[in-house]
């Protein structure tokens, strides 16, 4: 295999370098590649494969909590069942790289140190470290920030008293080892969502028995893991393309709907889904272990495919647990009511840590960036930090949705700068905003009263600010901007273009 400068510790030189080569990095690729073919690119990525969540994530029963038709990418067909497993997602990545030759612009085992934006040259210098120590260079006109947004192998760990009293392993489902052994045993899981409702059935088929601990309910969805309309155009021989076109649409379509029911009809909308939960649930089963105290979609709905959690709480291999953990003991937990739930294992499903661009540590003309000093634009761009883009995904409709939407609008404004002969770009706030008499007035990423899950709540303060209008939020409508953003006007008062001072060769 031929060596690349960067192998040797020399600065490669690219138009654009995309981080992360999970679902939005590997559509930043196949956009870049085949909208703008003469760009040259890299993607750097610090795991050992490409799948990002699908790699790193090892727990039982680990798949996807939203239909592979729109959490698939839109060029190509997904034929497998709406909700599938990790494997079966790694394999579908791992046939759209082969299939469009993407494997030739990625790095695997890269890890970004800093990023340094130089406004002389309109340049990114990059520093990435290898697994053997060494370090790599790499320079480029445009960043595309496509790394999650979570730490992978880090979960959240609450700290309860009396943790280092249980005499078994404490585990953490972002820090799964595969090869732990829990056939037989009393399993206690804490948490709740669509990683708990996961996890349960999963690990209640070889378990002795497992108890989901929860603080408080979610919102469950349960349905059968097929697609009644693709089942029904495959037997006519529709092609799978039109197939992945048409049922894709009609999720989008209903998706749509029932998130505006969810605002305009919350009780009505929480009242159908406890009726389809009740309905897989023994007879007189407490509901209130699966009735919210929030309106339907303020967290993200989980979807249980076929109802497994149920069927393993009917079997009598599950059960829940609502209530405030008072501590653990060295044979399980103690609720704050007094009971005791026993257990040889307790699994933590308490969620992840948010990671805001990476853990990277950007500058700007040498100066460090903090973004929770910047103004994001439609939650991919953000004020003083000219020629990147990130990737943040919609929490009610899947993330390759927003992935593909961001990838489209960037390759345009890519091509809009070269059409300009401009090296750089940056928004900016318009003077109505910032120079407002009675003071700009700032908010959150994301509004609580929307959205709300924990590891947001917990970490917001780190995320870029929001300003009035959507123009300068992420709104978290799909339905609105899978229309807007391809008509964003690129020359509109939120852009600034200029030359480099001092430019590099080409």
């Amino acid at each position: 295999m031929s060596r690349r400068p960067e192998d040797d510790g020399c600065c490669c030189d690219v138009d654009v370098l995309v981080v992360g080569a999970g679902i939005s990095g590997l559509s930043a690729a196949w956009h870049l590649q085949n909208r703008l073919p003469g760009k040259r690119f890299v993607v750097l990525e610090r795991e050992a494969s490409y799948g990002g969540t699908w790699l790193t994530h090892k727990f039982p029963g680990i798949g996807s909590d939203s239909d592979l038709y729109t959490f698939g990418f839109r060029f190509k067909p997904w034929v497998g069942p709406p909700i599938a497993t990790a494997a079966e997602i790694q394999a579908y990545l791992g046939e759209m790289i082969e299939e469009n030759g993407l494997d030739r612009h990625i790095r695997y085992n890269h890890s970004i140190e800093t990023a340094a934006w130089d406004s002389g040259s309109a340049r990114w210098t990059l520093t990435a470290r290898l697994p053997d120590g060494s370090r790599a260079m790499f320079r480029a006109k445009f960043l595309w920030m496509a790394q999650g947004y979570y730490r992978h192998h880090q979960g959240h760990w609450p700290d309860w008293p009396g943790m280092a009293d249980f005499k078994g392993p404490i585990l953490h489902t972002e820090e799964w080892d595969e090869a732990t052994d829990y056939a037989g045993k009393r399993v206690v899981l804490i948490g709740s969502g669509a990683t708990a409702a996961t996890v349960v059935p999963a690990m209640a088929q070889t378990a002795a028995h497992i108890t989901m601990i929860q603080r408080s309910p979610t919102w469950f969805m349960p349905g059968r893991n097929e697609n009644e309309l693709a089942e029904l155009l495959r037997p006519i021989g529709v092609d799978e393309a039109t197939i992945h076109d048409i049922v894709r649409k009609k999720i989008i379509h209903d998706q749509d709907q029932i998130v505006r029911q969810c605002r305009a009809a919350p009780d009505a909308v929480a009242a159908e889904l406890l009726a389809g939960v009740q309905a897989l649930l023994p007879d007189g089963y407490d509901m209130r272990h699966f009735t919210p105290s929030y309106r339907p979609w303020r967290q993200r709905l989980a979807f249980v495919p076929d109802g497994d959690l149920f069927a393993g709480i009917r079997a009598g291999k599950a059960d829940v647990v609502t209530g405030t953990i008072a501590r653990f003991t060295l044979d399980g937990v103690e609720m704050a009511d007094g009971s005791h739930v026993p257990a040889d294992m307790i699994v933590l499903a308490t969620g992840f840590n948010l990671c805001v661009f990476g853990d990277i540590g950007f500058s700007i003309d040498s100066r460090p960036l903090d973004l929770a000093e910047t103004v994001t634009w439609r939650g991919m761009m953000f004020t003083g930090v000219p020629n990147l883009v990130w990737v943040f995904g919609y929490f009610r409709a899947s993330w390759t949705l927003r992935s593909d939407l961001i990838a489209e609008f960037t390759c345009r404004l890519l091509a809009h700068m070269d059409a300009k002969g401009a090296d750089r770009v940056e928004v900016a706030l318009p003077p109505d905003l910032a120079g407002s008499p009675d003071g700009l007035q700032l908010g959150p990423w994301a509004d609580p009263d929307d959205f709300n899950p924990n590891y947001l709540t917990r970490d917001q303060h780190l995320l870029p600010r929001t300003a009035p209008g959507d123009e300068w939020r992420q709104t978290q409508d799909y339905w609105t901007e899978k229309d807007v953003i391809p008509q964003v006007d690129l020359d509109g008062p939120a852009f600034h273009y200029s030359r480099a001072t001092v430019p590099l060769p080409a």
